[in-house]
């Protein structure tokens, strides 16, 4: 009897200790959704078989080296976890890579914002000179229509159209394969309703990030990407030389400001910043802690809500993201450039 009195004790101990998450703290939050599609863009099967080989095509690429997968790796959470990405003879822009996981929910693309949506993204990477380097929309499209299966895709991804392939077809079959990469995790079923989805020091972690006041800037469905900060709110960001979102607006006010990142997958998606030049995630969460909120953690602090963080990482679509054979090259396309 001794016995089992201690033991009821115990567990009555246990329960007292388990950590609740009141309701009013997960207001600013919801579960991802099945998916991101637009209504502008609608997706076909079709549209998404073309758009996944459009991701892994090489020869969209002046040196017919790199894809959107080439920085942006599919099986490695979306990034290639590098500072700045190699582009055309190994040049680097002075950006981080974002993650494409979940990115077609954000409030627009890039950094600074330059781009209203995946569709438009996905154009710029192509001609960019210091990244994939293509010439023109015009080399693009005759690399594409070079290719007889490529030619069969668009058409059937873009039925009735006279000449399917454009530069702008290209786009929407990339953005519409990528409105599909979706990784919910543990968070989202707790967000649903089961309490046993995270551990107690998980739950912990997540009071201490909104006690904190990250919850201010990461919130939503992405816990993050729908606004634009600036770095250094409360303390100046040392060492900051990018004006950020002022790039693409040409606005002074919008000097400093960023689009506040998704903390989805975030263990996976280092380095960190819009430079890459955070190393870790703790040093992450501490320097924000600092710049943006004016507070100090400790490590205790720092590694509960790290401990949170890595409750949002969800497991990848292996099957949807599964690398596509391609086509064969014909006399016809265009030959790699390596030179200029």
């Amino acid at each position: 009897m001794k016995t089992k009195l201690i033991l009821l004790i115990s567990a009555s101990a246990l329960a007292a200790l388990a950590v609740d998450v009141p309701a009013s703290k997960l207001r600013m939050f919801k579960p991802l959704p099945s998916n991101m599609d637009s209504t502008a863009n609608p997706a076909t099967p079709a549209k998404l078989d073309l758009g996944r080989m459009l991701y892994y095509e090489p020869r969209l690429s002046k040196s017919q080296k790199l894809s959107c997968n080439s920085c942006h790796m599919l099986d490695k959470y979306g990034v290639d976890n590098e500072p700045t990405s190699p582009g055309h003879k190994g040049q680097r822009g002075d950006r981080n890579s974002p993650t494409s996981y979940n990115a077609a929910g954000h409030i627009a693309q890039f950094w600074d914002g330059r781009a209203a949506d995946v569709e438009a993204q996905a154009k710029g990477p192509v001609l960019n000179p210091v990244e994939m380097a293509m010439p023109d929309e015009k080399t693009v499209i005759a690399t594409l229509k070079s290719m007889p299966e490529y030619v069969t895709a668009f058409q059937k991804a873009f039925p009735g159209e006279k000449d399917p392939i454009n530069y702008d077809n290209m786009a929407k079959a990339i953005g519409a394969f990528e409105r599909k990469l979706v990784t919910p995790s543990r968070w989202d079923k707790f967000l649903a309703g089961d309490q046993k989805a995270l551990t107690d020091g998980e739950k912990a972690g997540f009071l201490k990030f909104s006690d904190t006041g990250c919850s201010t800037c990461h919130m939503g469905a992405y816990v993050g990407g729908s606004m634009y900060q600036k770095l250094g709110v409360v303390k100046a960001f040392p060492g900051l030389k990018d004006d950020g979102r002022m790039k693409a607006t040409q606005k002074p006010e919008d000097k400093a400001f960023f689009k506040v990142p998704s903390l989805r997958n975030i263990d996976k998606t280092g380095p960190y910043f819009h430079d890459g030049h955070v190393k870790t995630l703790e040093d992450a969460i501490n320097q924000m802690a600092e710049y943006e909120l004016g507070k100090k953690l400790t490590p205790a602090d720092t590694a509960a809500i790290a401990t949170w963080l890595k409750s949002l990482t969800g497991p990848l679509p292996a099957d949807y993201v599964k690398p596509p054979k391609l086509p064969a090259s014909t006399a016809k396309t265009p030959k790699p450039n390596n030179a200029d």
